[in-house]
Protein backbone atom coordinates (compact mmCIF):
# COMPACT_ATOMS: atom_id res chain seq x y z
CA UNK A 1 0.00 0.00 0.00
CA UNK A 2 3.06 2.45 1.06
CA UNK A 3 4.76 1.47 -2.34
CA UNK A 4 1.18 2.28 -4.40
CA UNK A 5 0.92 5.64 -2.51
CA UNK A 6 4.49 6.90 -3.15
CA UNK A 7 4.24 6.50 -7.03
CA UNK A 8 0.66 8.08 -7.12
CA UNK A 9 3.12 10.92 -5.67
CA UNK A 10 5.71 10.46 -8.07
CA UNK A 11 3.10 10.42 -10.68
CA UNK A 12 1.75 13.87 -9.62
CA UNK A 13 4.48 15.51 -9.24
CA UNK A 14 5.65 14.97 -13.00
CA UNK A 15 2.53 16.03 -14.51
CA UNK A 16 3.17 19.42 -12.64
CA UNK A 17 6.87 19.69 -12.97
CA UNK A 18 6.74 17.94 -17.13
CA UNK A 19 3.98 20.18 -18.05
CA UNK A 20 4.76 24.39 -17.16
CA UNK A 21 2.01 25.27 -19.20
CA UNK A 22 -0.33 23.52 -16.76
CA UNK A 23 2.12 24.73 -13.97
CA UNK A 24 1.38 28.35 -15.37
CA UNK A 25 -2.18 27.98 -15.36
CA UNK A 26 -2.30 26.68 -12.13
CA UNK A 27 -1.00 30.12 -11.29
CA UNK A 28 -2.26 32.71 -13.61
CA UNK A 29 -5.00 35.40 -12.58
CA UNK A 30 -8.25 35.04 -13.50
CA UNK A 31 -9.52 37.63 -15.63
CA UNK A 32 -11.11 40.85 -14.39
CA UNK A 33 -14.72 40.63 -15.87
CA UNK A 34 -16.37 43.33 -13.21
CA UNK A 35 -18.83 45.97 -14.96
CA UNK A 36 -19.79 49.14 -13.16
CA UNK A 37 -23.40 49.19 -11.84
CA UNK A 38 -26.21 50.73 -12.88
CA UNK A 39 -25.48 52.96 -9.81
CA UNK A 40 -22.71 54.47 -11.19
CA UNK A 41 -23.25 57.42 -12.99
CA UNK A 42 -20.62 58.88 -15.98
CA UNK A 43 -20.59 62.98 -15.57
CA UNK A 44 -17.51 63.59 -17.64
CA UNK A 45 -19.83 66.06 -19.41
CA UNK A 46 -21.58 67.85 -16.19
CA UNK A 47 -18.60 68.23 -14.23
CA UNK A 48 -17.89 71.74 -13.43
CA UNK A 49 -14.14 70.66 -12.82
CA UNK A 50 -12.00 69.92 -16.36
CA UNK A 51 -10.02 66.68 -15.16
CA UNK A 52 -6.60 66.39 -17.14
CA UNK A 53 -5.84 63.27 -19.05
CA UNK A 54 -3.63 61.05 -17.76
CA UNK A 55 -0.49 60.69 -19.86
CA UNK A 56 1.33 57.32 -19.93
CA UNK A 57 4.26 56.49 -21.41
CA UNK A 58 3.53 54.24 -24.72
CA UNK A 59 7.02 53.69 -25.81
CA UNK A 60 7.62 51.27 -28.53
CA UNK A 61 10.75 49.64 -27.81
CA UNK A 62 13.29 50.26 -30.56
CA UNK A 63 15.54 46.84 -32.08
CA UNK A 64 18.59 47.19 -29.89
CA UNK A 65 15.76 47.64 -27.11
CA UNK A 66 14.06 44.36 -28.08
CA UNK A 67 17.29 42.33 -28.22
CA UNK A 68 18.67 43.64 -25.17
CA UNK A 69 15.24 42.91 -23.10
CA UNK A 70 14.94 39.67 -24.78
CA UNK A 71 18.41 38.62 -23.31
CA UNK A 72 16.60 39.33 -20.05
CA UNK A 73 15.79 36.55 -17.45
CA UNK A 74 14.14 38.85 -15.65
CA UNK A 75 10.37 40.53 -17.20
CA UNK A 76 11.23 44.07 -17.62
CA UNK A 77 8.44 46.86 -18.67
CA UNK A 78 9.50 50.06 -16.92
CA UNK A 79 9.05 52.57 -19.43
CA UNK A 80 11.70 55.03 -18.45
CA UNK A 81 14.59 52.24 -18.30
CA UNK A 82 12.80 51.53 -21.85
CA UNK A 83 13.41 55.15 -22.53
CA UNK A 84 17.21 54.96 -21.16
CA UNK A 85 17.78 51.46 -23.50
CA UNK A 86 16.41 53.27 -26.78
CA UNK A 87 18.44 56.29 -26.37
CA UNK A 88 21.35 53.80 -26.48
CA UNK A 89 23.71 53.39 -29.01
CA UNK A 90 26.25 50.43 -29.42
CA UNK A 91 27.56 49.31 -32.78
CA UNK A 92 28.91 46.44 -33.41
CA UNK A 93 32.71 46.50 -34.39
CA UNK A 94 35.10 44.16 -36.86
CA UNK A 95 37.71 44.57 -33.84
CA UNK A 96 35.63 43.94 -31.07
CA UNK A 97 36.17 40.27 -30.45
CA UNK A 98 37.78 39.58 -27.11
CA UNK A 99 36.12 42.69 -25.64
CA UNK A 100 34.28 42.22 -22.46
CA UNK A 101 32.49 45.59 -20.69
CA UNK A 102 29.62 45.89 -17.99
CA UNK A 103 27.95 49.01 -17.50
CA UNK A 104 25.79 49.40 -14.11
CA UNK A 105 22.71 51.41 -15.09
CA UNK A 106 21.62 51.41 -11.76
CA UNK A 107 18.44 49.72 -9.15
CA UNK A 108 15.38 49.89 -11.24
CA UNK A 109 11.87 48.71 -10.13
CA UNK A 110 11.44 46.48 -13.09
CA UNK A 111 8.03 45.48 -13.65
CA UNK A 112 4.81 45.18 -11.79
CA UNK A 113 2.96 41.52 -11.33
CA UNK A 114 -0.54 41.94 -10.42
CA UNK A 115 -2.38 39.56 -8.53
CA UNK A 116 -5.56 41.01 -7.97
CA UNK A 117 -7.36 43.29 -9.02
CA UNK A 118 -10.86 44.45 -7.30
CA UNK A 119 -13.29 47.97 -7.50
CA UNK A 120 -14.57 49.95 -4.37
CA UNK A 121 -17.85 51.61 -5.72
CA UNK A 122 -18.01 54.02 -2.21
CA UNK A 123 -14.17 54.63 -2.12
CA UNK A 124 -14.97 58.05 -1.02
CA UNK A 125 -18.19 60.35 -0.23
CA UNK A 126 -18.08 63.27 -1.93
CA UNK A 127 -21.46 65.12 -1.57
CA UNK A 128 -24.95 64.42 0.53
CA UNK A 129 -28.16 66.09 -1.23
CA UNK A 130 -31.10 66.18 2.07
CA UNK A 131 -34.72 66.87 1.98
CA UNK A 132 -36.75 66.73 5.00
CA UNK A 133 -40.22 65.92 3.70
CA UNK A 134 -41.78 64.51 6.85
CA UNK A 135 -44.56 67.21 7.27
CA UNK A 136 -45.46 66.85 3.18
CA UNK A 137 -48.25 65.26 1.40
CA UNK A 138 -46.71 63.95 -1.72
CA UNK A 139 -43.76 62.84 -2.91
CA UNK A 140 -40.80 65.67 -3.02
CA UNK A 141 -38.44 65.03 -6.22
CA UNK A 142 -34.36 65.31 -5.39
CA UNK A 143 -31.48 64.96 -7.74
CA UNK A 144 -27.87 64.73 -7.48
CA UNK A 145 -26.05 68.73 -7.06
CA UNK A 146 -22.58 69.22 -5.87
CA UNK A 147 -22.69 71.45 -3.10
CA UNK A 148 -19.00 71.83 -2.90
CA UNK A 149 -15.56 71.42 -4.67
CA UNK A 150 -14.14 67.90 -3.90
CA UNK A 151 -10.50 66.66 -4.90
CA UNK A 152 -10.32 62.27 -4.36
CA UNK A 153 -6.60 61.32 -3.83
CA UNK A 154 -5.12 57.76 -4.39
CA UNK A 155 -2.07 56.54 -4.22
CA UNK A 156 0.53 53.26 -3.19
CA UNK A 157 -0.57 51.88 0.47
CA UNK A 158 2.94 52.16 1.68
CA UNK A 159 6.32 53.96 0.48
CA UNK A 160 8.03 51.82 -2.01
CA UNK A 161 11.95 52.92 -3.71
CA UNK A 162 10.54 55.63 -6.88
CA UNK A 163 7.30 55.72 -6.13
CA UNK A 164 6.60 57.22 -8.93
CA UNK A 165 7.85 54.71 -11.64
CA UNK A 166 5.80 52.09 -9.60
CA UNK A 167 2.30 53.88 -9.75
CA UNK A 168 3.03 54.32 -13.66
CA UNK A 169 3.67 50.81 -13.97
CA UNK A 170 0.67 49.83 -11.69
CA UNK A 171 -1.67 52.64 -13.47
CA UNK A 172 -0.94 51.33 -17.01
CA UNK A 173 -1.59 47.59 -15.67
CA UNK A 174 -4.94 48.68 -14.06
CA UNK A 175 -5.94 50.59 -17.61
CA UNK A 176 -5.13 47.84 -19.39
CA UNK A 177 -7.54 45.46 -17.14
CA UNK A 178 -10.49 47.19 -16.87
CA UNK A 179 -10.41 49.68 -19.46
CA UNK A 180 -11.85 52.88 -17.00
CA UNK A 181 -10.28 56.23 -17.30
CA UNK A 182 -7.87 56.12 -13.91
CA UNK A 183 -6.70 58.33 -12.01
CA UNK A 184 -4.20 58.93 -9.09
CA UNK A 185 -6.31 62.31 -8.60
CA UNK A 186 -9.85 63.73 -9.73
CA UNK A 187 -11.97 66.08 -8.73
CA UNK A 188 -15.84 66.55 -8.57
CA UNK A 189 -16.77 70.76 -9.74
CA UNK A 190 -19.18 72.56 -7.17
CA UNK A 191 -22.61 72.90 -8.88
CA UNK A 192 -21.99 69.38 -10.94
CA UNK A 193 -25.71 68.43 -11.71
CA UNK A 194 -27.51 64.87 -12.57
CA UNK A 195 -30.94 64.96 -13.93
CA UNK A 196 -31.80 61.64 -12.27
CA UNK A 197 -35.08 62.23 -9.95
CA UNK A 198 -35.09 60.38 -6.43
CA UNK A 199 -38.69 60.74 -4.83
CA UNK A 200 -39.05 61.23 -0.92
CA UNK A 201 -42.14 60.00 0.13
CA UNK A 202 -44.32 61.98 2.87
CA UNK A 203 -43.65 61.23 5.83
CA UNK A 204 -39.99 60.77 5.27
CA UNK A 205 -36.23 62.39 4.96
CA UNK A 206 -34.20 61.43 1.68
CA UNK A 207 -30.70 61.35 1.43
CA UNK A 208 -28.53 61.21 -1.75
CA UNK A 209 -25.32 60.07 -0.86
CA UNK A 210 -22.53 60.46 -3.94
CA UNK A 211 -19.22 58.42 -3.61
CA UNK A 212 -16.04 58.41 -5.84
CA UNK A 213 -15.57 54.92 -7.08
CA UNK A 214 -12.03 53.58 -7.04
CA UNK A 215 -9.96 50.46 -7.79
CA UNK A 216 -7.89 48.39 -5.91
CA UNK A 217 -4.48 46.76 -7.17
CA UNK A 218 -2.63 44.26 -5.18
CA UNK A 219 0.19 42.73 -6.78
CA UNK A 220 4.03 43.03 -5.88
CA UNK A 221 6.72 44.55 -7.65
CA UNK A 222 10.02 43.11 -8.77
CA UNK A 223 13.66 45.44 -8.07
CA UNK A 224 17.26 44.51 -9.31
CA UNK A 225 20.58 46.13 -10.35
CA UNK A 226 20.77 46.63 -14.28
CA UNK A 227 23.63 45.99 -16.15
CA UNK A 228 24.82 46.22 -19.57
CA UNK A 229 27.16 43.74 -20.32
CA UNK A 230 28.78 43.99 -23.70
CA UNK A 231 31.19 40.45 -24.34
CA UNK A 232 32.40 40.90 -27.98
CA UNK A 233 29.58 40.58 -30.54
CA UNK A 234 26.79 39.70 -28.46
CA UNK A 235 25.00 42.64 -26.03
CA UNK A 236 22.83 41.62 -23.08
CA UNK A 237 20.77 42.98 -19.90
CA UNK A 238 22.02 41.48 -16.51
CA UNK A 239 19.98 42.01 -13.71
CA UNK A 240 21.22 41.05 -10.43
CA UNK A 241 20.31 40.73 -6.82
CA UNK A 242 16.15 40.45 -7.70
CA UNK A 243 13.87 41.21 -4.87
CA UNK A 244 10.20 41.30 -4.73
CA UNK A 245 8.28 43.84 -2.68
CA UNK A 246 3.97 43.26 -2.00
CA UNK A 247 2.11 46.83 -3.16
CA UNK A 248 -1.00 48.26 -3.62
CA UNK A 249 -2.63 50.65 -4.62
CA UNK A 250 -5.99 53.23 -4.71
CA UNK A 251 -6.89 54.63 -8.32
CA UNK A 252 -10.03 56.35 -8.66
CA UNK A 253 -12.19 56.42 -11.25
CA UNK A 254 -12.13 59.77 -13.07
CA UNK A 255 -15.53 61.37 -13.70
CA UNK A 256 -17.77 58.82 -12.45
CA UNK A 257 -20.02 58.95 -9.52
CA UNK A 258 -21.97 56.08 -7.49
CA UNK A 259 -25.23 57.40 -6.29
CA UNK A 260 -26.79 55.95 -3.42
CA UNK A 261 -30.48 56.56 -1.53
CA UNK A 262 -32.01 56.40 1.19
CA UNK A 263 -34.95 57.73 2.73
CA UNK A 264 -35.69 57.80 6.82
CA UNK A 265 -39.61 57.44 8.28
CA UNK A 266 -40.53 59.69 10.74
CA UNK A 267 -40.56 58.55 14.21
Amino acid sequence: MNGIRLLLCIFIAFIYTGNPQLAAAEKKEKAFNQKMPASVKNIARENTFLNEEEELSQLEPSELTKELLSTSQTKITNPLLVRMLNESTIKKSPFAFGTRMSVFLGEWPLAYHSKETSANWEYQKVNTNFYDNRGGKKNYQIHYVQEAHKVVKGGLSAKLPKTEEVQQMILKEAIDKTGWPLAYTTAVGAGTKQNEVYNVPPGTAGYLYGFAPAVHERGAVTYGEVYLVVSGWKRAIVVKNVSSKPVSAWIPIKNHISFSYKSVQQR
